[in-house]
């Protein structure tokens, strides 16, 4: 049976004049009609968002929270029908699927937390002449309306990032859902709907068409954007004067140092640079192994990923599913293509079957190569020696991408060392890039992104700072 996914606005369902096939992309079949919202669809929701930003922002922190533990008690009881929907909009392993969608209940949970304590703080005054006797606040106020715009690769969590700190900060929500997963995300919005959120907090679009006039409108308050570093840059662009948030590409880089457990290194990297066919923005690419141990890290390396199994994304035994779509995987067949050409050595995987590609490891690269210095987006690694850390710390942190780095040592000194030398969002120690969890303040600098995801540090920027003074 083919579903027909349809749009939330101002608390009630619509269909679209125009909707687009939905395929699963293993085994190429119609799974989903999707809308294609038109631009009267994005001023009807606008509207509605606009209307209800007042009531939203006066509904006290324990109704909001109240509001989404329900949801994410509904989420608990539909779980296993939304990973099976999501494995077969994406291609997702089902097993990483799952994951996923349990891994949502804290987003949503933390969410509900944050709720209650949205705080400000008191600004002492008695250090100079002119404040003495005086007392000033802090406080936080709801922005009002928050466009959000989520990509494919994790849609369900990555929508929870959106949906649930907006609510929780007493803001109005517009989400234009990706294209590719429109289902699943469809899913949540009615778990919101279900959970008794009033018309017009929650809103959902789908389709391209509206994204441009969503970011540009005035109003929109807030936009929060994840996805790829070139749309972001679009985004900003457009944004004018609205505060942005967004969570933008990387080529994740992984340290494998001298004094590392080899083991355990070999074996996180071997995952994380597959799990999810390599489709996030934190997934393990560029790995650098200290030239002692290189030889033993990549005899290791290889065997773990050899050990991956591609296949059915609905086959619980299947560790890789397929990339997003048939395009995607000729893309990264291409990139791995080129860099062979050029002289990078292929030690396993290499091959594309259809949307899927085999989990890949390629050494004797160059850092011109696509495959090290854009965003690959794929499940493919690279492994290259280094001898000294001084000019890799200067490399990495000199690269387009600041997202996510991680470094393997038992050298607290090397730590710090990484800790104060890669210009980069987040440092992994003992771990690699491919390391979230919902309550941390995620996020990259430079073509990585601005700002930080997690609920505590989404409703921090999903609200305004408003200064108050007492003359007493």
């Amino acid at each position: 049976m083919v579903a027909s996914v349809r749009m939330l606005i101002g608390g009630k369902w619509r269909e679209g004049a125009k909707t687009h096939e939905v395929r699963d992309p293993y085994r190429n079949e119609v799974i989903a009609h999707a809308p294609e919202s038109s631009l009267q669809d994005l001023e009807d929701a606008l509207a509605a968002a606009s209307a209800a930003k007042a009531q939203a922002a006066a509904m006290p922190g324990y109704e909001r929270a109240a509001i989404l533990r329900r949801v994410a008690q509904l989420l608990v009881e539909r779980a296993d029908g939304i990973a099976e929907i999501m494995s077969r909009e994406t291609g997702k392993a089902i097993n990483d699927a799952r994951a996923e969608v349990i891994r949502s209940q804290d987003t949503i949970n933390l969410s509900a937390e944050e709720a209650i304590r949205i705080q400000g703080e008191q600004v002492p005054l008695d250090g100079s002449a002119m404040g003495a006797g005086k007392y000033a606040f802090l406080l936080r106020f709801p922005v009002g309306v928050v466009a959000g715009i989520t990509p494919f690769n994790a849609p369900f969590n990555l929508a929870c990032h959106k949906f649930a700190p907006a609510l929780a900060a007493g803001n109005t929500i517009v989400l234009k859902a990706p294209p590719q997963s429109p289902w699943v995300v469809s899913k949540l919005a009615e778990l919101f709907h279900d959970a008794g959120a009033p018309p017009g907090f929650v809103n959902l679009l789908f389709g391209n068409a509206v994204g441009p006039a969503l970011v540009r409108d005035p109003r929109v308050d807030f936009v929060t954007f994840t996805g790829s570093s070139r749309v972001g840059a679009e985004i900003k662009a457009a944004s004018g004067l609205k505060r942005v948030a967004l969570e933008l590409g990387g080529n994740g880089t992984t340290i494998v140092c001298a004094d590392a457990d080899l083991d355990e290194a070999a074996a996180l990297c071997a995952r994380n640079s597959m799990r999810l066919a390599g489709q996030s923005c934190i997934s393990v690419q560029n790995i650098y192994v200290h030239q002692d141990v290189y030889e033993a890290f990549l005899e290791k390396v290889v065997a773990g990923v050899k050990k991956l199994k591609l296949g059915d994304p609905l086959d619980p035994k299947s560790d890789v599913g397929t990339l997003i779509d048939e395009n995607a995987a000729k893309r990264v067949e291409n990139w791995v293509g080129e860099a062979v050409s050029q002289g990078a050595r292929l030690l396993t995987g290499g091959k594309r079957h259809g949307a899927a590609y085999e989990p890949t490891v390629l050494a004797d690269v160059r850092p011109t190569m696509k495959v090290v210095c854009e965003e690959i987006f794929g499940p493919v690694a690279t492994v290259q020696p280094f001898t000294d850390l001084n000019p890799l710390f200067e490399r990495v942190s000199a690269e387009q991408y600041g997202l996510h780095a991680g470094i393997f040592t038992k050298s607290l000194k090397v730590s710090f060392d990484a800790i104060r030398r890669l210009r980069v969002g987040g440092v992994i120690i003992n771990g690699t890039s491919t390391w979230r969890t919902d309550q941390l303040a995620y996020g990259g600098i430079k073509a990585s992104g601005i700002g930080r995801e997690g609920p505590k540090f989404a409703i921090r920027d999903m609200t305004d700072e408003r200064l108050v003074v007492f003359n007493l």
